[in-house]
């Protein structure tokens, strides 16, 4: 699959893979194109080749009128047994082509998202680099947030939180021109794999079900913000970053869903079943909610699906992507993670107690990609691992 300038490819394992397109040789680059070709050749079913339902409700109310005019007129004529019945159905005609056209939906046209306004809500965070072109905001970071992390979580996958780049193209895209779905897609069903939406802090936001569809917030995955780390050590929220509003103002959105309308933080207007609503400006936003679904109960905006994947783990596209650096490990029973510190820059403590007794985990990197992580055992004694990130 090829995405503007980058190309996506499975391994066999079904890991999926981005590369530059620039980096392929000329050979390459045109198998790639003409697969492209291919694949969307197929994925297109020509207008031509649709058979379209007939629009009856103009038939319909064309005879209704019909018949209930000459039903009318020979009532005039004293002749009212037979038209009776004919005026009765002519009712009927015109009530069923008055219900036909009006379950045509037409959708709204949105106003696009202003570039100052979206400069400013990043722009409270220094970390947090933007750009843009004519179709996406652009939002760079390294995905590590100022605030602290990790702290409460009692269901942990042994993941720590460590620098991720979402940078250059890999950066993560909200549309600028935001548009509304027909069939919004519920996040009940669907994208359970990556993000949904990335908050001002450039920390993206995923499902707050997890990849097996449990709400990860009530079986004790995510810290006191919120968020956790997954498998590549990379740490996101699953709940509204409320907390936000702090740094941001309660008037400013606390993410941009990746259909390109903002997520505001809890209010008293009414919302609709996508925990949203319409605003006065021709816009859309979504509000953050105390329980679940907690946020974007279903996507109000259109979105790009990756073509290799299926519901419910469909991953919408353009999709920042991560690069862990150490195998990913198993649940820790009984751990609940109870400090977190940053001990300088690019290094972190985290504690975590077992059965009452206190575990950390030293940890950092510099900037030649090299990872070290050491184990602190109750007694004293650690063993280190070294890992370089290619």
């Amino acid at each position: 699959m090829k995405a503007g300038e980058t190309v996506y490819l499975s391994t066999e394992n079904h890991q999926v893979l981005t590369f530059d397109y620039a980096d392929f040789e000329a050979s390459e680059q045109n198998y790639i194109t003409k697969r492209v070709h291919l694949i969307s050749q197929l994925n297109v079913t020509e207008e031509s080749g649709i058979n379209k339902p007939f629009d009856y409700s103009n038939w319909l109310l064309l005879i209704g009128v019909a018949m209930v005019a000459l039903s009318f007129f020979n009532l005039t004529q004293k002749t009212k047994k037979p038209y009776l019945a004919t005026g009765c159905i002519g009712l009927l005609f015109l009530i069923m082509g008055c219900a036909n056209t009006q379950s045509t939906t037409v959708l709204k046209k949105m106003a696009a998202n202003e570039i100052p306004f979206l400069e400013a809500v990043f722009g409270a965070f220094e970390k947090v680099n933007t750009r843009h072109d004519d179709k996406y905001f652009y939002v760079e970071s390294d995905g590590i947030p100022t605030h602290k992390m990790m702290v409460g979580i009692t269901n942990w996958q042994q993941q720590v939180p460590i620098n991720h780049d979402y940078s250059g193209k890999n950066a993560w895209a909200i549309p600028i021109h935001p548009e509304l779905s027909e069939k919004p897609m519920s996040t009940k069903s669907n994208f359970m794999k990556g993000a949904i939406a990335i908050a001002p802090n450039g920390i993206p936001i995923f499902n707050p079900l997890n990849n097996r569809g449990e709400d990860a917030n009530t079986i004790g995955e995510l810290d006191q913000w919120g968020g956790h780390c997954g498998r590549a050590d990379d740490y996101h929220y699953h709940l509204p970053p409320t907390h936000l509003q702090a740094k941001v103002g309660k008037d400013k959105p606390i993410a941009f869903a990746l259909d390109g309308f903002p997520v505001y933080g809890e209010t008293t207007e009414e919302l609709d079943e996508n925990l949203g609503r319409f605003t006065s400006d021709s816009s859309y936003q979504y509000h953050a909610v105390k329980e679940y679904p907690y946020l974007i109960a279903a996507m109000k905006g259109k979105v790009e699906i990756n073509p290799r994947t299926r519901a419910p783990e469909n991953e919408i596209m353009p999709q920042a992507k991560t690069r862990g650096v150490r195998p990913d490990l198993r649940p820790l029973r009984r751990a609940e993670i109870i400090g977190f510190e940053n001990l300088a820059p690019q290094h972190y403590s985290l504690s975590y107690k077992v059965n009452s007794h206190i575990h950390k985990i030293n940890y950092g990197w510099d900037t030649n990609g090299n990872y070290t992580f050491e184990f602190v055992n109750p007694d004293g004694t650690s063993r280190k691992s070294n890992y370089n990130r290619q």
